[in-house]
Protein backbone atom coordinates (compact mmCIF):
# COMPACT_ATOMS: atom_id res chain seq x y z
CA UNK A 1 0.00 0.00 0.00
CA UNK A 2 1.18 3.52 -0.64
CA UNK A 3 2.79 5.77 2.05
CA UNK A 4 0.32 8.26 1.03
CA UNK A 5 -2.50 6.36 2.00
CA UNK A 6 -1.48 5.07 5.52
CA UNK A 7 -1.22 9.19 6.00
CA UNK A 8 -5.09 9.22 6.35
CA UNK A 9 -5.41 6.41 9.08
CA UNK A 10 -5.00 9.30 12.11
CA UNK A 11 -8.74 10.47 10.56
CA UNK A 12 -9.76 7.73 12.69
CA UNK A 13 -8.82 8.92 16.09
CA UNK A 14 -11.66 11.76 15.76
CA UNK A 15 -14.06 9.41 16.11
CA UNK A 16 -15.52 8.85 19.99
CA UNK A 17 -15.15 5.48 20.62
CA UNK A 18 -14.44 2.02 19.07
CA UNK A 19 -18.24 1.54 18.39
CA UNK A 20 -17.85 4.06 15.73
CA UNK A 21 -14.28 2.87 14.05
CA UNK A 22 -16.31 -0.57 14.10
CA UNK A 23 -19.94 1.35 12.18
CA UNK A 24 -17.13 3.00 9.23
CA UNK A 25 -15.69 -0.86 8.93
CA UNK A 26 -19.25 -2.56 8.68
CA UNK A 27 -20.26 0.35 6.67
CA UNK A 28 -17.47 -0.22 4.17
CA UNK A 29 -17.86 -4.33 3.87
CA UNK A 30 -21.52 -3.78 3.59
CA UNK A 31 -21.28 -1.75 0.40
CA UNK A 32 -18.31 -3.04 -0.83
CA UNK A 33 -19.95 -4.52 -4.20
CA UNK A 34 -22.36 -0.33 -4.33
CA UNK A 35 -20.02 1.82 -3.14
CA UNK A 36 -20.87 4.22 -0.05
CA UNK A 37 -24.28 5.82 -0.34
CA UNK A 38 -24.79 9.74 0.46
CA UNK A 39 -25.99 8.62 3.77
CA UNK A 40 -23.55 6.48 4.61
CA UNK A 41 -21.37 9.24 3.56
CA UNK A 42 -22.92 11.89 5.59
CA UNK A 43 -23.06 9.69 9.03
CA UNK A 44 -19.13 8.49 8.26
CA UNK A 45 -18.35 12.45 7.78
CA UNK A 46 -20.08 13.35 11.38
CA UNK A 47 -18.65 10.33 13.03
CA UNK A 48 -15.24 11.70 11.99
CA UNK A 49 -16.33 15.90 12.38
CA UNK A 50 -15.20 16.22 8.92
CA UNK A 51 -16.83 19.05 7.04
CA UNK A 52 -15.52 18.34 3.48
CA UNK A 53 -16.85 15.23 2.49
CA UNK A 54 -13.20 15.01 -0.17
CA UNK A 55 -11.15 14.40 2.83
CA UNK A 56 -13.16 11.49 3.65
CA UNK A 57 -11.98 9.62 0.14
CA UNK A 58 -8.24 8.69 0.81
CA UNK A 59 -9.15 7.16 4.12
CA UNK A 60 -12.21 4.63 2.92
CA UNK A 61 -9.41 3.82 0.01
CA UNK A 62 -6.90 2.73 2.68
CA UNK A 63 -9.58 1.04 4.84
CA UNK A 64 -11.03 -0.98 2.10
CA UNK A 65 -7.44 -2.16 0.87
CA UNK A 66 -6.85 -2.93 4.27
CA UNK A 67 -10.26 -4.85 4.48
CA UNK A 68 -9.56 -6.69 1.25
CA UNK A 69 -6.55 -7.75 2.26
CA UNK A 70 -7.94 -9.19 5.34
CA UNK A 71 -10.36 -11.20 3.74
CA UNK A 72 -9.32 -12.10 0.77
CA UNK A 73 -5.18 -12.61 0.63
CA UNK A 74 -4.17 -15.51 2.73
CA UNK A 75 -3.38 -13.54 6.11
CA UNK A 76 -4.33 -15.03 8.98
CA UNK A 77 -5.42 -13.43 12.41
CA UNK A 78 -2.10 -13.03 14.09
CA UNK A 79 -0.32 -11.04 10.89
CA UNK A 80 -3.26 -8.28 10.66
CA UNK A 81 -0.60 -6.23 12.86
CA UNK A 82 2.01 -6.93 10.40
CA UNK A 83 -0.09 -4.91 7.58
CA UNK A 84 0.82 -1.41 9.57
CA UNK A 85 4.47 0.54 8.94
CA UNK A 86 5.60 2.07 12.03
CA UNK A 87 4.04 5.27 11.50
CA UNK A 88 0.75 4.52 11.87
CA UNK A 89 -0.22 4.85 15.46
CA UNK A 90 0.17 2.34 18.05
CA UNK A 91 -3.02 2.66 19.40
CA UNK A 92 -4.97 2.50 15.81
CA UNK A 93 -2.86 -0.39 14.87
CA UNK A 94 -4.18 -2.13 18.15
CA UNK A 95 -7.57 -0.84 17.26
CA UNK A 96 -8.60 -1.57 13.81
CA UNK A 97 -6.52 -5.11 13.79
CA UNK A 98 -8.74 -5.68 17.03
CA UNK A 99 -11.78 -4.95 14.45
CA UNK A 100 -10.17 -6.50 11.60
CA UNK A 101 -9.85 -10.03 13.82
CA UNK A 102 -13.14 -9.83 15.22
CA UNK A 103 -14.91 -9.46 11.46
CA UNK A 104 -12.59 -11.41 9.13
CA UNK A 105 -14.08 -14.93 9.70
CA UNK A 106 -17.43 -13.54 8.83
CA UNK A 107 -16.54 -11.49 6.32
CA UNK A 108 -14.63 -14.81 5.02
CA UNK A 109 -18.00 -16.96 5.22
CA UNK A 110 -19.65 -14.25 3.43
CA UNK A 111 -17.62 -14.21 0.45
CA UNK A 112 -17.15 -17.81 0.15
CA UNK A 113 -21.44 -17.89 0.22
CA UNK A 114 -21.21 -15.26 -2.13
CA UNK A 115 -19.01 -17.65 -4.83
CA UNK A 116 -20.95 -19.20 -7.42
CA UNK A 117 -21.23 -22.60 -7.37
CA UNK A 118 -21.55 -25.29 -10.22
CA UNK A 119 -23.87 -27.75 -10.54
CA UNK A 120 -22.45 -31.30 -10.67
CA UNK A 121 -23.56 -34.65 -12.78
CA UNK A 122 -25.69 -36.81 -10.84
CA UNK A 123 -26.55 -38.97 -13.75
CA UNK A 124 -26.32 -39.43 -17.72
CA UNK A 125 -28.64 -41.45 -19.79
CA UNK A 126 -28.75 -42.15 -23.50
CA UNK A 127 -30.00 -44.00 -26.66
CA UNK A 128 -30.02 -43.94 -30.43
CA UNK A 129 -32.45 -42.05 -31.91
CA UNK A 130 -35.14 -43.64 -33.71
CA UNK A 131 -34.00 -43.93 -37.64
CA UNK A 132 -37.35 -43.31 -38.69
CA UNK A 133 -37.18 -39.36 -38.05
CA UNK A 134 -33.38 -38.49 -38.30
CA UNK A 135 -31.45 -39.00 -41.25
CA UNK A 136 -28.13 -39.66 -39.97
CA UNK A 137 -27.46 -41.74 -36.83
CA UNK A 138 -27.44 -39.91 -33.29
CA UNK A 139 -27.04 -40.27 -29.71
CA UNK A 140 -29.92 -38.58 -27.62
CA UNK A 141 -28.33 -37.57 -23.96
CA UNK A 142 -30.00 -36.66 -21.02
CA UNK A 143 -27.30 -35.04 -18.67
CA UNK A 144 -28.92 -34.93 -14.90
CA UNK A 145 -27.54 -32.53 -12.89
CA UNK A 146 -27.39 -31.62 -9.05
CA UNK A 147 -27.07 -27.77 -7.93
CA UNK A 148 -25.89 -27.54 -4.51
CA UNK A 149 -25.88 -23.91 -4.29
CA UNK A 150 -27.74 -22.43 -1.49
CA UNK A 151 -30.14 -19.96 -3.50
CA UNK A 152 -31.08 -22.86 -5.98
CA UNK A 153 -30.23 -26.15 -4.62
CA UNK A 154 -32.09 -28.83 -6.81
CA UNK A 155 -32.08 -30.84 -9.97
CA UNK A 156 -32.46 -30.03 -13.37
CA UNK A 157 -32.09 -31.78 -16.77
CA UNK A 158 -30.02 -31.33 -19.79
CA UNK A 159 -31.21 -33.07 -23.26
CA UNK A 160 -29.10 -32.73 -26.37
CA UNK A 161 -28.08 -34.84 -29.45
CA UNK A 162 -24.93 -36.09 -30.71
CA UNK A 163 -23.79 -36.84 -34.04
CA UNK A 164 -20.69 -39.06 -34.38
CA UNK A 165 -18.33 -36.20 -35.79
CA UNK A 166 -19.84 -34.56 -32.66
CA UNK A 167 -19.12 -37.00 -30.39
CA UNK A 168 -15.51 -37.85 -31.51
CA UNK A 169 -14.36 -34.24 -30.78
CA UNK A 170 -16.43 -34.22 -27.55
CA UNK A 171 -14.74 -37.49 -26.37
CA UNK A 172 -11.17 -36.17 -27.22
CA UNK A 173 -11.81 -32.98 -25.62
CA UNK A 174 -12.77 -35.73 -22.17
CA UNK A 175 -9.80 -37.83 -22.74
CA UNK A 176 -7.52 -34.24 -22.50
CA UNK A 177 -9.34 -33.43 -19.16
CA UNK A 178 -9.11 -36.75 -17.82
CA UNK A 179 -5.13 -36.95 -18.75
CA UNK A 180 -5.15 -33.43 -16.84
CA UNK A 181 -6.76 -34.78 -13.42
CA UNK A 182 -4.40 -37.69 -13.51
CA UNK A 183 -1.69 -35.26 -14.04
CA UNK A 184 -2.98 -33.46 -11.04
CA UNK A 185 -2.93 -35.60 -8.72
CA UNK A 186 1.36 -36.43 -9.87
CA UNK A 187 2.14 -32.33 -10.18
CA UNK A 188 0.17 -31.01 -7.44
CA UNK A 189 2.65 -28.16 -7.00
CA UNK A 190 2.49 -27.43 -10.60
CA UNK A 191 -0.08 -25.23 -12.39
CA UNK A 192 -1.75 -25.90 -15.33
CA UNK A 193 -2.55 -23.68 -17.73
CA UNK A 194 -6.47 -22.53 -17.57
CA UNK A 195 -7.87 -22.85 -20.73
CA UNK A 196 -11.25 -23.24 -21.89
CA UNK A 197 -11.54 -25.91 -24.57
CA UNK A 198 -14.74 -25.40 -26.93
CA UNK A 199 -16.50 -28.48 -28.74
Amino acid sequence: MEQTLWGHLPLLVRSNSKESVEYILQALWRTRKTGLDAADRHVICDILQLQNHADLDPLLVCLRTLIRRCVYENINKDEIQKLFPTEVLPELQRLLTLLLQKFQRDWREEVLKDQVMLPRLKAMTWNMADQEYVADPVALINLKLQNDGQSQSGEMEVKFRLAKDTLDTMLSSMYCIRDQLSNMGETSNTQLPQETNTV
